[in-house]
């Protein structure tokens, strides 16, 4: 059952004919699906998450939450959705436990059924022993938990989550990763945005890649990383500027794409790298250069972006 269509969704930024920030995007999810929007800051997916939580208007296209249309009947589609940002939207001054009751009260909650439902939230997030300390003595992880029991409150049947992991420590993503997980397991629709590839992988039920506000392709992970084949990734680190190497390496026999990010290491995909290496260290010789690191990695999603786009998913 179709749970979310987005269909040709089209956003410029200020002035309307602007840059494109959202360039007629159309997806489905699933009902009870994990659906990941991935793809770098810029790519889109926080507008387009913004669109599908009423916040802002498309300037063309379509989208329906739970058969209701966001541009038509957005106090609807309000009702069933519950939304993480990507700004931690809580206050330092309050304890984790007043938070929790502030936006409750926001959601029309009152009383001992918003109580209730708090000291559930507060189990759920794993946070009951520290909920009547601040907010501003919680670490990072901890403040990114409290926001995502923010928007579990109302119990939606949809939950968004914009790149929710970002500036926490691992352990700290771990847990939300987990939770989402145990989220989706008791029948919460997901809709996840994230430009960390592994996270993408290890949760999802299907992906969308975006960038530049296109959505550019779209399925689960072994669709996906089909697109290249039995194509080999290549990562190379110099002891020079990498920029002498790139224009000769495009060029070699072998070499399908190469990307040049900005912390000085090459990404190369090839559907030979055994014939591929030497060529690769006989042309760093010439021009007067040395492989400092080589590792080989196998097709996945970071691959399918460099495959797509000619660049890293983190360029």
């Amino acid at each position: 059952m179709v749970a979310i269509e987005v269909e040709r969704l089209r956003k410029h930024f200020d002035p309307p004919k602007g840059p494109v920030a959202v360039a007629d995007v159309s997806f489905q999810i699933e009902e009870g699906e994990i659906f990941s929007l991935l793809g770098p800051n810029g790519a889109g997916k926080t507008t387009t998450i913004s669109i599908l939580s009423c916040l802002l208007r498309p300037d063309s296209g379509e989208a329906r939450v739970g058969g209701f249309s966001v541009t038509k009947e957005s106090e609807k589609v309000k009702a069933l959705i519950g939304v993480v940002p990507q700004d931690i939207a809580l206050y330092d001054d309050m304890t984790g436990r007043e938070n929790l009751l502030f936006w409750g009260r926001m959601y029309g909650m009152s009383g001992p059924t918003l109580s209730k439902r708090v000291d559930e939230v507060l189990e759920l997030i794993g946070l009951g022993d520290r909920q009547k300390d601040r907010l501003g003595k919680y670490s990072g992880g901890m403040k990114r938990r409290v926001n995502i029991g923010a928007a579990l409150l109302h119990n939606p049947r949809f939950l968004y989550l914009d790149e929710p992991t970002v500036g926490i420590d691992p352990q700290s993503r771990r847990s939300i990763l987990d939770k989402v997980k145990d989220l989706n397991a008791a029948g919460v629709t997901i809709l996840y945005t994230t430009h960390y590839m592994e996270e993408a992988q290890e949760i999802s039920h299907r992906i969308g890649i975006m960038d530049k506000g296109a959505l550019i392709a779209l399925g689960a992970q072994d669709e996906l990383v089909r697109l290249v084949g039995e194509r080999t990734r290549i990562d190379l680190t110099l002891d020079k500027d990498a920029d002498i190497l790139v224009g000769r390496w495009r060029d070699l026999p072998g070499v399908s794409s190469i990307s040049h990010p900005e912390d000085g290491r090459l990404f190369l995909s090839t559907d030979d790298a055994n014939t591929l290496m030497p060529r690769l260290f006989e042309s760093a010789r010439a021009a007067g250069a040395r492989i400092t690191e080589i590792s080989l990695a196998e097709p996945n999603l970071e691959m399918v972006f460099l495959h797509l786009t000619g660049r890293a998913l983190r360029d």
